[in-house]
């Protein structure tokens, strides 16, 4: 199966850096996302809707967050997490559908790998893939606050007119908070990002003090 013979390649020994971390999520996304769209469009946007509801669950429901984000659990305790974050993907009543065989082959892979802490990584990387198939381009503001309506317009208004997202049928920007970029802004769209944060020229001042010493 493609999705297994591609997401088996990531297999790798804990303790890699976030930039590695990511770069393994990417792999899964890439996977999930060839697998699904090798199979038909029907299936690409049933795995879309099964792993958006998987994320949701996780975000909204502590006990997902901590059974992804808890490397000790035992086999059958992840088993059963899984069924559990499979039953979030298929819903509840008259909407209940089984979910596909490849959303259950990436959860159970990612657990045999050790890596259902990626699992948040993945969905949103695949998400990335699945709105560039449909046209779209998402782009991230990441600011230390929330940043004003109208600055957000402005800012949409300038990245609109940008070579990328020209090429794009539809630009979606959301604002993100993290105080710890210190002020200033990190946009990021598709595989690229401009870091215009204070954290940035803080830790690039540190490298050259460092080395300067």
């Amino acid at each position: 199966m493609l999705l297994t013979s591609a997401a088996r390649s990531v297999s790798v020994a804990q303790g890699f850096s976030r930039r590695a971390a990511s770069t393994i999520a990417s792999k899964y996304s890439k996977a999930v996302f060839g697998a699904a769209l090798a199979k038909s469009p029907a299936t690409l946007n049933k795995v879309a809707t099964e792993l958006s509801s998987i994320s949701n669950a996780i975000k909204t429901q502590p006990e997902a967050a901590t059974f992804i984000s808890n490397p000790t659990l035992s086999q059958q305790e992840r088993e059963k997490g899984i069924q559990s974050l499979l039953s979030k993907a298929e819903g509840t009543g008259a909407k209940k559908d089984q979910a596909s065989e490849i959303t259950k082959n990436l959860l159970a892979l990612l657990s045999e790998n050790g890596r259902l802490g990626e699992t948040e990584g993945v969905i949103e990387g695949f998400n990335e893939l699945y709105a560039e198939h449909k046209g779209e381009l998402t782009v991230t503001v990441t600011s230390a606050a929330a940043l004003p309506k109208d600055v957000l317009t402005r800012l949409e208004t300038t990245l609109k007119a940008s070579q990328a997202a020209q090429k794009a049928k539809v630009v979606k920007i959301t604002n993100k908070v993290n105080p710890t970029v210190l002020g200033g802004l990190i946009v990021d769209f598709g595989d690229k990002t401009i870091d215009l944060s204070a954290q940035s020229r803080v830790t690039k001042l540190n490298n050259v003090l460092t080395q300067s010493v």
